[in-house]
């Protein structure tokens, strides 16, 4: 199999201002050249930016790209070599890496501050309490059961009702869809690893967004796979941050037959990929026959744009497979998710389902039946709800730490912060000691990226977020006197 190599017009654009030219073109720092570029490069791999595993473009491609001398380049790339971000192979080029047995740098911190008594503000996940009306969903659940008791209760498809009010939701979104086209799921990560049985074979490449939904890397290599990253880039807008053609560069290099893509609302940049953007990725998933899995668990979390028509809605054929869920939309311990796709993929994960479990129960599913019949009002007030809460987050970070900087997505329920330092994992390991729960950048990545990043939902109500901000701030006090970050800074263009 062919290497995957990074495109030149990818990193010179990545890289932006990387030698930090004033207004009038002088140079700011009398680093070398090749000093400042290996540190460019060396932020993009650590904000995910540059995927591990990848090569770099050639010594000649990027000398004529950047405009400077081929030994220049060379210079660059034995720094890199040296530092551990590059890997050298006899006889192929040297690929992407991060350094490992580093000596202490200072970033880390030894938490030493006793833990506070009060409980933690659990920062760590993205989902709601549950509204009043999950608790007459269930009442009315119970009403409804006597009608499936002298059955044997387990449906490997879902119930009726269920699959046909799933159906019924997407036919509102402006997706035509039939419920022999619906499969009730455990939630959507139990969705997830169905398809990825049925779709893929131990060591087989899946594309993903880079960063993404960690449980969706788990369940990619729990199934024995590899998650093959391609780099968001946020600075390009709600519509604009999908590098679509990378995602057809790299199913063409590493013949991924499967892909995992948040384009709804994405966590955790809260990103939405426009209709032109959809249409293009169901024609990349045809060309190179490749089957995209969109995972819609969040398209309901639309906080400051219409929603967008379904991206299976660009279907020729089977292409995109839609996975959903309740958690995100109604409650998190609502475990309900569905698949829509074609009715034979539906009979192929039913046959092999057996061997994972025999079905959804079925009093849930008579609840989010009665949920996505009654789901608009209660969606818009949960909506308004995240848009306030959000609003309080992004005060108390402007007041407690103004040079961090928020990327704010047009819906779901997190920022995905950067930080002035690469840290978020010593910050995470750090802030329980001041009384807030984290989940580190890296988590949302593969091989240790982002830790220049952070996600901070804004499920929480309006007072706990603001004393989260209050302890993370003090968390990050602590750290970042001991934070050795190098003058380079990644300019966006």
């Amino acid at each position: 199999m062919a290497m995957r190599v990074l495109g030149v017009s990818s990193l010179t654009r990545d890289l932006g201002q990387w030698r930090q030219d004033d207004a009038n073109g002088r140079r700011k720092t009398a680093r070398p050249a090749y000093h400042a570029l290996a540190d460019g490069v060396r932020l993009l791999i650590h904000d995910g930016r540059i995927p591990l595993g990848v090569a770099l473009p050639s010594e000649r491609d990027l000398a004529a790209a950047l405009g400077l001398s081929r030994t220049t380049i060379t210079s660059t790339y034995t720094m890199l070599r040296e530092d551990g971000y590059l890997i050298s192979r006899q006889g192929s080029r040297s690929t992407v890496a991060l350094p490992s047995g580093t000596a202490p740098n200072g970033l880390m911190f030894a938490a030493t501050t006793a833990k506070p008594d009060a409980p933690a503000i659990d920062m760590s996940y993205a989902a709601l309490p549950a509204p009043p009306e999950v608790e007459g969903a269930y009442a009315a659940a119970l009403k409804a059961l006597p009608t499936y008791l002298p059955s044997h209760g387990m449906e490997p498809i879902g119930i009726p009702v269920l699959r046909e009010a799933i159906a019924e939701r997407y036919r509102q979104r402006g997706l035509p869809t039939e419920a022999d086209q619906i499969m009730v799921t455990l939630g959507a990560q139990h969705a997830l690893r169905l398809l990825l049985a049925a779709l893929t074979a131990p060591g087989e490449r899946v594309l993903i967004e880079h960063p993404t939904y960690p449980n969706g890397i788990e369940a990619i290599r729990s199934a024995g796979a590899r998650p093959v990253p391609v780099p968001l880039r946020p600075e390009e807008g709600n519509s604009g941050g999908w590098d679509l053609d990378g995602i057809r560069s790299a199913a063409r290099q590493t013949a991924a037959r499967m892909a995992y893509l948040v384009v709804d609302f994405h966590n955790p940049t809260g990103l939405c990929m426009d209709e032109a953007g959809r249409a293009e990725l169901a024609r990349i998933a045809r060309d190179t026959r490749m089957t995209v899995v969109v995972d819609e668990s969040m398209a309901e979390l639309n906080l400051d744009m219409d929603p967008v028509i379904p991206a299976a809605a660009f279907n020729r054929g089977s292409e995109l497979v839609t996975i959903g869920s309740a958690s995100k939309s109604f409650w998190g311990g609502l475990r309900v998710g569905w698949i829509r796709a074609n009715p034979s993929l539906i009979t192929r994960l039913a046959g092999t389902r057996a061997a994972v479990d025999l079905g959804t129960p079925v009093m849930d599913q008579l609840a989010t039946a009665y949920l996505l019949a009654e789901a608009e009002p209660m969606l818009e007030r949960r909506r308004e709800l995240l848009r306030g809460q959000r609003t309080a987050l992004l005060d108390a970070i402007d007041s407690h730490l103004p040079d961090w900087r928020p990327l704010i997505g047009a819906g779901g329920m997190a920022l995905w912060v950067q930080l002035p330092a690469p840290v978020s994992t010593a910050l995470a390991a750090t802030a329980p000691n001041f009384g807030v729960l984290l989940a580190a950048g890296p988590r949302f990545g593969v091989e240790g990226a982002f830790e220049r990043f952070i996600r901070l939902p804004y499920a929480q109500n309006e007072q706990d977020l603001a004393l989260a901000v209050c302890g993370i701030a003090a968390a990050y006090e602590v750290l970042a006197p001991r934070s050795d970050e190098s003058s380079a800074t990644l300019v966006c263009v």
